[in-house]
């Protein structure tokens, strides 16, 4: 596959995973909304805390190393070793399972029974959760380096859509079963996930659409471990990068989930603020959720495709640089602005969404400073994902190993900061220590990519210099809506919310105006790149 058609199809599976990130946080925002009004919030900080942190934990651990090594390369290498290596990812989740398990029974303080019952067994589902989703894994990278696009957004979404369906009916039928309903809803959820990749495959390997894209796997049995005679039974080089990963996906993992951390093993928080903490957190995630994070993960497998790892632009082969070069600008642009935009209408505008989502459980603590803060971190978010993008599929193997230095240190300094400004600033300190680890990530990944392409005549981090028409229109949207809150909002009526939301649409539309006259070459890659693969099919 050429870098044309690799870049097609990263923007279609783009476009389709942003799909699919919609329907699931719109699923859950509203699921998390009904269910706000019959659990109580100690009940919530269990589930989306302590119970969601363990199969987080247990999955990522599992499988992120296997499928950074995997993905790596695209379709070029022999599946066979390859599927016998994606097969340790179960293995591998029965001791993380057993291990993290233990912890979390033995180790961590138990909720009250009487306020949180169910607890043991609900640690034992959530496990047996991660692992049960763990035998979709060759299919998933399967799947994913061929470009089977909507096998994910099907499957995914099914899965979702059962879940959230499952826990609303069992709330309300029957509110007393607790953790009992989490936990099986989640089952369910991994369960209908694994079944919809077996079922896709059992039909599509060796049919005619299968066999034209060449697919290098025949039926359902040649995908169980197997040794071929006169091969190894597994890729060395490929278990060797798989490592390397595998020790910076320990690490990263506490920088994801490292205020999840310090609350569970720290107990910063009791659970009541770690219930509200979470909410505010998923929803002010949303778009980073939802479109920032399969941008990241589409085009990760775009850049691994076109570039060679190891060396610099002027090492590849010229027309793939230039299109790496000339994709990374337009993303680069692309989250910036939307991080912008978030940062300054957030300001305005958090203490009326928590209001109208959770009612005064939420808007009237810290939650609207809570959400402010975590606006201006999203777009530290949105550039870290897609500069960490790019900087992990162009790394050599070395230069993975050495990250892991930098990555061990980032993680001992956000588990302190954590610490100590969740003790000077209660829950805001969570955000502040994250906001401070994530602008060194980006300082770091900024700096290779200013060393990849030195010397070359291309220039990817323009994309970080906004028009000043744009930066203008940003800044008087900031003091209008701020203007606007003050006066309209937000202990008036119905009329002044929609007075203030009026004005939020119109300074939001400006920006939009100025994007479109100041930014064409974003435009452009939007149009041509983004917007044009949702009706186009699978390539």
């Amino acid at each position: 596959m050429g870098s044309e058609d690799a870049l097609h199809s990263a923007t279609t599976l783009a476009s389709y995973n942003v799909l699919l990130q919609v329907l699931f946080r719109v699923l859950t925002f509203v699921l998390n909304a009904f269910t706000l009004r019959f659990v109580s919030k100690e009940l919530l900080g269990v589930v989306n805390v302590r119970l969601a942190l363990l199969y987080s934990t247990v999955v990522f651990l599992s499988r992120e190393a296997f499928r950074r090594a995997c993905l790596s390369g695209g379709s070029r290498r022999d599946w066979r070793q390859a599927v016998n290596l994606l097969w340790l990812t179960v293995p591998l989740g029965a001791v993380w399972s057993v291990l993290l398990g233990a912890v979390w029974l033995w180790l961590l303080e138990a909720p009250d029974p009487a306020a949180v019952p169910h607890y043991a067994p609900a640690v034992g589902l959530f496990a047996l959760s991660a692992l049960q989703e763990l035998l979709a894994e060759p299919l998933w990278v399967l799947a994913q380096t061929h470009m089977l696009i909507r096998l994910k957004v099907v499957a995914e979404s099914l899965s979702i859509v059962v879940k959230c369906v499952f826990t609303m009916v069992l709330i309300m039928v029957s509110p007393h079963w607790g953790l009992y309903i989490f936990s099986a809803a989640q089952l369910l959820y991994t369960g209908c996930l694994v079944l919809c990749y077996a079922v896709y495959f059992l039909q599509f390997l060796g049919s005619v659409p299968a066999k034209e894209r060449g697919f290098p796997i025949g039926s359902l049995a040649e995908l169980l471990p197997r040794r071929e005679q006169g091969e190894p039974l597994i890729d060395w080089k490929l278990a060797r990068l798989t490592w390397s990963f595998f020790k910076q996906s320990f690490l990263k993992q506490i920088l994801t989930e490292g205020e999840r951390y310090v609350m569970t093993f720290l107990n910063v928080l009791n659970f009541g603020d770690q219930g509200v903490y979470d909410i505010v957190n998923n929803l002010g995630s949303m778009v980073a959720r939802f479109v920032f994070l399969p941008i990241e993960e589409s085009f990760y497998v775009f850049f691994s495709r076109v570039l060679q790892r190891g060396g610099g632009a002027r090492d590849q082969k010229q027309e793939d640089a230039a299109m790496a070069a000339e994709v990374l600008e337009s993303l680069l642009k692309l989250v910036l602005l939307i991080g912008l935009i978030i940062t300054v209408f957030g300001q305005a505008y958090s203490h009326l969404a928590l209001d109208l989502y959770g009612g005064p459980l939420l808007s009237s603590g810290t939650g609207p400073v809570l959400l402010r803060w975590y606006s201006g971190y999203v777009l530290l978010l949105a550039l870290n994902g897609v500069t960490e993008c790019f900087v992990f599929a162009a790394m050599s193997k070395e230069e993975v190993d050495r990250y892991n230095l930098v990555m061990l240190a980032l993680s001992v300094s956000f588990l302190c900061l954590s610490y100590l400004l969740t003790g000077w600033q209660g829950s805001v300190g969570f955000i502040l220590a994250n906001c401070l680890n994530m602008g060194l990530r980006i300082a770091h990944s900024l700096h290779y990519i200013h060393r990849y392409f030195l010397g070359s005549p291309w220039g990817p981090l323009r994309g970080l210099r906004p028009s000043p028409a744009l930066l203008l229109c940003l800044a008087l949207s900031a003091v209008l809506t701020r203007v606007s809150e003050a006066a309209l909002c937000c202990d008036s009526g119905w009329l002044w919310h929609l007075a203030h939301v009026a004005v939020g649409a119109v300074c939001l539309l400006a920006v939009l105006v100025a994007v479109v006259l100041s930014e064409t070459q974003l435009v452009l890659f939007i149009r041509t790149q983004l917007l044009s693969r949702y009706a186009k099919k699978d390539t």
